[in-house]
């Protein structure tokens, strides 16, 4: 456990909460969703260690144990938090998993770094390319009328928003598809996210346009998706970001929700580690 300057503001630093199994195995970099935090991955870290993989999960600013600054939730912004860490801990021949919202990060960075640090990439249950729909982007899978709701309903009402969150996180179909204490669980971390953070978060990953930092993206990559994702559709996300990505890997979880990390965490840790060893 450790703590990295991810930014240096005009009144003070911007740190992240750091968990790293450490060990001489390359390094995997875990970026969680809204609005949990690096917590999220306690099914994949375990396995992925035993794999023989140095295992990395942080806190994104505003989320979890990291510091929840006024600003700054803006992609560009959470990307530079995602370089400072990788230069803090001198990380290179990178793998960087993202899941959902965590997948902006992955595509913004080749369009903001070098990819010299970074081997290969993941995109799992993720944004990309464009979740907004728009005349410009009429497969997008989220309505402005859907996002301006999120908004309104997480002011009014966090608790009562966040329950309802969790149960579609973790449901196919209609049909919740883990344990009610494995949604209690997100549910503590959804309560640890700063409101600000997860409003302003809500405007980045609705609206952000990542189509053409996929272009750039040159490295290895996987789709890693849940065909009954409610939360993020694979048709308007996953396989469209599949399609983007000439020659990349594509594993599909039959009956996976948007959390099939947690939902089916055997066939996820597996596809994900069969890319690994690649």
């Amino acid at each position: 456990m450790a703590e990295i300057v991810a930014h240096h503001g005009l009144f003070k630093n911007t740190n992240l909460h750091v968990d790293d199994t450490g060990g001489t195995g390359r390094p995997v970099v875990l970026i969680h969703g809204w609005p949990l935090s690096g917590e999220a991955f306690k099914n994949q870290v375990p396995a992925l260690q035993s794999a023989g993989y140095r295992v990395i999960t942080y806190d994104r600013r505003g989320f979890g144990r990291s510091d929840k600054p006024m600003t700054g939730y803006t992609y560009d912004t959470l990307t530079e938090d995602l370089q400072a860490l990788l230069e803090e801990l001198d990380l290179r021949d990178v793998t960087l998993v993202g899941f959902s919202m965590g997948g902006g990060e992955v595509a913004r960075y080749f369009s903001k770094y070098s990819h010299e640090r970074i081997r290969s990439v993941v995109f799992a249950s993720a944004v990309p390319p464009f979740m907004m729909q728009g005349e410009d982007n009429p497969d997008g899978p989220l309505t402005k009328d859907a996002a301006a709701g999120m908004t309104k309903d997480l002011s009014k009402d966090e608790e009562s928003f966040y329950d309802g969150f969790t149960t579609d996180f973790f449901s196919a179909n209609g049909e919740l598809k883990v344990t009610e204490g494995q949604r209690q669980e997100a549910l503590e971390l959804c309560r640890q996210a700063d409101k600000k953070a997860a409003l302003a978060c809500i405007e980045a990953f609705g609206t952000t346009d990542f189509r053409d930092d996929l272009l750039k993206v040159t490295v290895p990559a996987l789709v890693l998706h849940g065909d009954a994702d409610a939360t993020v559709p694979f048709e308007g996300s996953g396989q469209r970001t599949h399609a983007a990505l000439l020659g990349s890997d594509l594993h599909v979880i039959a009956g996976g929700p948007h959390g099939c990390n947690v939902s089916h965490p055997d066939e996820w840790n597996q596809a994900l580690i069969t890319f690994l060893a690649k």
